[in-house]
C-alpha cells in the first residue's frame, strides 16, 4: 500500500505501518507511558489477528504479499480470493478467532494475578494492572467488532461466506455490502453527533471498503463468462531486440498497439509494455535498444484461459498486458484494455 513503511517480515509476508499510524501514536503518546504500552499492545494484537487470516489464507494457496496497519485497524493484501464459501469462512474468522482464544486462555491467570475486582474494573488506565486488564479486554473489543455483519468486516465475510452456499457468491456479496453499508451510515450518524472522527473515519472505510469489493466480485463473475479467443485480436505487431526505442514510439503513433512481443528467431524472448518504453525513453533516450529494457521474464496466456485468470495474472505481475502463445508460439496480445472493455459491454448487457 503507498504511504507505509516496512517494519519486518515474518512467513515471507511483509508487515507494514502506513504513515497514519503515527497520528495515532502522536496522540498515545500525550496520555503518557501507558497508553503507549496500551498501543503497542493493539499493534501487537491487530498484526497477529492479520496474520492469522494470512496463514490461513496461504493454507489454501492464496498469496499474501503484505500486512499494512492502519489507525483503524489492519488490512492484509491478498492476490486473490478464495474460491469456496468454505474457505472464505476459515479465513475470516482465524482472526477473531485468535483474540477470542487469548481471551480464554489468560481469564483466570490473569484473574489470579491481578484479582477479579481489577481484571472486570471498567476500562481504566489508572493504575499498572488496570492498564493491563485494559490491554486484556483489548481482545474482546477488536473480536466483538470483526465479528459485525458488516462488509468487509470479518463478520461480513462470514455471512457471504454462509449466504453464498444458498443463494450463490454475487447475490451473497449484494447482501453482505448492503449490510455494511447500513452500519457504515450508523458510525457515520454516531460520529457526527458526538464529533468522533475516528467513528466517522471507520464509517467511510467500510463504505468504501464495502463498495469496492462489491465492484471487484460482478467484475469477477462477469469475466469468468469470458476467455482469451473471444477478444483476441489476430491483428498484432512485434519487435526485434534490435530495434530501437524511437521505432517503437512510431509503431505506437502508427497503430493502435502499445505493448509488444519481443522475437528473436521466431520466438518470443521478451515482452514491453507501454510503461516499460515510457521508463525507458525517460531514462536512457530514443536510441536504447529494446532488448535492453525488455522484461525477459513474465507470465503467458492461452488462448482458452478465462479472462478472470489473465486480470489476476496481470495484477500479480504488475503488467498491462500479456501475450497470448498456441505451441510455443505468440498468436496475439491482451490488454488491461481489452478485458476493461469487455466488462464495460458485459455488465450494461447483463
Amino acid at each position: 500500500m503507498k504511504g507505509s513503511i516496512r517494519l519486518f517480515r515474518i512467513f515471507g509476508i511483509s508487515i507494514n505501518i502506513h504513515v497514519t499510524f503515527l497520528l495515532l501514536l502522536l496522540l498515545f503518546l500525550s496520555g503518557g507511558v501507558k497508553w503507549l504500552f496500551i498501543l503497542v499492545a493493539i499493534f501487537f494484537f491487530v498484526t497477529m489477528h492479520e496474520l492469522c487470516h494470512s496463514l490461513v489464507a496461504k493454507r489454501f494457496g492464496i498469496t499474501v504479499r503484505e500486512i499494512t496497519l492502519l489507525p483503524i485497524g489492519g488490512i492484509a493484501s491478498m492476490t486473490g480470493m478464495p474460491e469456496k464459501p468454505l474457505h472464505e469462512l476459515l479465513i475470516s474468522i482465524a482472526g477473531p478467532l485468535f483474540n477470542i482464544v487469548i481471551v480464554l486462555v489468560f481469564y483466570f491467570p490473569l484473574k489470579i494475578l491481578l484479582g477479579a475486582e481489577t481484571l472486570l474494573h471498567p476500562l481504566s488506565t489508572a493504575t499498572w494492572p488496570l492498564t493491563i486488564a485494559y490491554v486484556y479486554w483489548i481482545n474482546l473489543i477488536l473480536a466483538a467488532f470483526n465479528l459485525l455483519p458488516a462488509f468487509p468486516m470479518d463478520g461480513g465475510r462470514i455471512l457471504r461466506s454462509i449466504l453464498a452456499q444458498k443463494v450463490g457468491y454475487q447475490k451473497a456479496t449484494r447482501i453482505a455490502v448492503n449490510f455494511g453499508h447500513i452500519f457504515a451510515l450508523a458510525f457515520a450518524y454516531f460520529g457526527i453527533v458526538r464529533f468522533n472522527i475516528i467513528l466517522i473515519a471507520i464509517a467511510i472505510f467500510i463504505y468504501m471498503a464495502a463498495s469496492g469489493e462489491e465492484m471487484q466480485v460482478d467484475v469477477k463473475e462477469t469475466l469468468k463468462k469470458f476467455r482469451v479467443r473471444d477478444i483476441l485480436s489476430r491483428d498484432f505487431l512485434t519487435l526485434d531486440k534490435d530495434a530501437t526505442l524511437s521505432r517503437v514510439l512510431e509503431l505506437i503513433f502508427h497503430s493502435h498497439q502499445e505493448d509488444f512481443p519481443v522475437m528473436e528467431g521466431g520466438r518470443a524472448v521478451g515482452f514491453v509494455t507501454r510503461q516499460d518504453i515510457i521508463s525507458g525513453i525517460h531514462q536512457h533516450g530514443m536510441e536504447k535498444k529494446v532488448g535492453d529494457i525488455m522484461r525477459k521474464s513474465f507470465p503467458v496466456v492461452k488462448e482458452t484461459d478465462p479472462l478472470i485468470k489473465v486480470h489476476a495474472a496481470m495484477q500479480a505481475g504488475g503488467m498491462s498486458a500479456l501475450p497470448v502463445v498456441r505451441n510455443g508460439e505468440v498468436i496475439g496480445v491482451v490488454t488491461l484494455e481489452d478485458i476493461s472493455r469487455v466488462y464495460s459491454i458485459a455488465s450494461h448487457r447483463v
